[in-house]
């Protein structure tokens, strides 16, 4: 097929609203070419440009969701396992002895 009539076929295909048949038929690799028809090469040229950008896009998408996924395991493999038993775990014991006089002071009633 030439340079031309891949052009008008590639344009007729986007005037139809058919990207799926112009994609296979090379759409993103396309050039032009002298002969080709100017408006018809400039409508198949921004079509390209846009389908690039959207595959750009979307690449960076999907690049971004795995280095999110990523980030978010190793943030839980930082964490540390949560208790198997149902059991509070106790409190350190600064805070415990803090705990204590706070209660004592609350039971005398302040005095």
């Amino acid at each position: 097929m030439s340079s031309i009539a891949r052009t008008t076929e590639l344009a007729a295909w986007l005037a139809a609203d058919n990207l799926d048949a112009a994609i296979e038929a090379g759409l993103i690799h396309w050039q032009a070419q002298p002969g080709d028809d100017p408006a018809q090469a400039a409508q198949v040229a921004a079509a390209g440009q846009r389908l690039r950008a959207a595959l750009a896009a979307r690449e960076r998408h999907r690049a971004r969701a795995v280095r999110l996924r990523r980030i978010a395991a190793e943030r839980d493999a930082r964490r540390p396992a949560p208790a198997s038993s149902g059991v509070a775990p106790a409190l350190p014991a600064n805070v415990a002895a803090i705990l204590a006089r706070a209660k004592a002071r609350a039971g005398s009633g302040g005095q």
